[in-house]
């Protein structure tokens, strides 16, 4: 697994972690590294430990293996939570107190407190009663109480999913910014893999309480390391393919370079294609039939079945508006080809 790169000591790491509740392993052997002003991000199935691997690294649940560290002086960590939890007080008053648990000098509090509201937008909104404001409001007051210490870590367990989805991605873009402008190292757990691509500067995919994958999300799309992450990330499909040479695999599609010739010839692997592998081209005498299409605004998501009883899907814009049943000519563009060997379904 390729751990998080880091000049200075990383703020908080694991090393070959584990949790155990009982008899099940919630997490098992987890390594990585986060280093200061990352924002990173970790997303997976429900069940998959996304929570207990925030939990573990903020100290929260002792480990049953492994170990974790953190950097000399003991990083100021705080929690943003999915649900405000905001205490009956106006707004400013709910920083302040936030502050003074944290032990901020009182001379210093009432500053503070205004300086995290203004960064928040809610500097017009201080003596207004917290509980009474909205619920995207409630969550950017407990962004700026858990900001207003001045955290040197801030672990973010999936706070906009209790947003409608327009406001989830703006209010979520501003928290990058702030955490961004107050140079805040963050560590977000979310099912949203969108939100997580949208934000994060690395992201982990978890699967069964361990890291099946960490790196940036350009490779996390293109380059895959196993099928679970290929099928997890984005949309794609698979098409059979048989190792030629070394580096060559044939496709219904034709004949393409791998980037390895670990495989001997004769072997039978599955190429993983993505939408944008596909191009609309009307030139081309490569032709497939529209099954089915979904129009996004700017472009159709088309799936098309290929002359050889293939399926692929490719993404055109949206003044290309075919019918269904129509035959269109397409032609690849793959700058990663990816496949899987049947048997061990590991990339090559």
């Amino acid at each position: 697994m390729k751990m998080a790169a880091s000049v200075a000591p990383p703020i908080v790491s694991l090393h070959g972690a584990g949790v155990r509740f009982g008899t099940r392993e919630a997490l098992s052997g987890v390594s990585l590294s986060i280093a200061r002003s990352e924002f990173v991000a970790v997303v997976g199935a429900n069940g998959a430990g996304k929570t207990t691997l925030l939990r573990a690294l903020h100290g929260l649940l002792p480990l049953t293996a492994g170990d974790r560290r953190v950097a000399p002086g003991g990083p100021r960590i705080t929690m943003l939570f999915q649900r405000p939890f905001l205490v009956r007080m106006s707004v400013l008053g709910n920083l302040k107190l936030a502050l003074w648990l944290a032990g901020v000098p009182r001379r210093e509090r009432l500053g503070r407190a205004e300086e995290a509201l203004a960064r928040a937008g809610l500097a017009a909104e201080a003596r207004r009663q917290a509980r009474e404001l909205s619920v995207g409001q409630q969550q950017r007051i407990a962004l700026a109480r858990a900001l207003a210490p001045r955290p040197d870590l801030l672990l973010l367990d999936e706070p906009f999913s209790n947003l409608d989805v327009e406001f989830r991605a703006q209010l979520s873009v501003e928290v990058r910014e702030i955490l961004k402008q107050q140079n805040t190292t963050a560590i977000l757990v979310t099912h949203d893999q969108h939100e997580a691509f949208n934000l994060a500067d690395e992201i982990g995919i978890m699967r069964d309480g361990a890291i099946e994958q960490w790196d940036t999300p350009y490779r996390l799309y293109h380059e895959p390391v196993s099928r679970y992450v290929a099928e997890f990330v984005g949309q794609g499909v698979f098409l059979p393919g048989t190792v030629l040479a070394p580096g060559h695999i044939r496709l219904e599609l034709g004949v393409f370079q791998a980037s390895t010739s670990d495989w001997p010839q004769g072997t039978e692997v599955d190429v993983l294609l993505r939408p944008d592998d596909i191009l609309h081209d009307d030139a081309s005498p490569l032709q497939a039939q529209v099954l089915h299409k979904a129009f996004r605004g700017a472009e159709f998501l088309y799936t098309l079945q290929l002359l050889g009883g293939g399926r692929v899907m490719s993404l055109v814009p949206s003044h290309h508006n075919h019918a269904i049943g129509e035959k269109i000519g397409i032609r690849l563009e793959i700058d990663h080809l990816v496949a899987f060997g049947r048997e061990t379904a590991q990339a090559r």
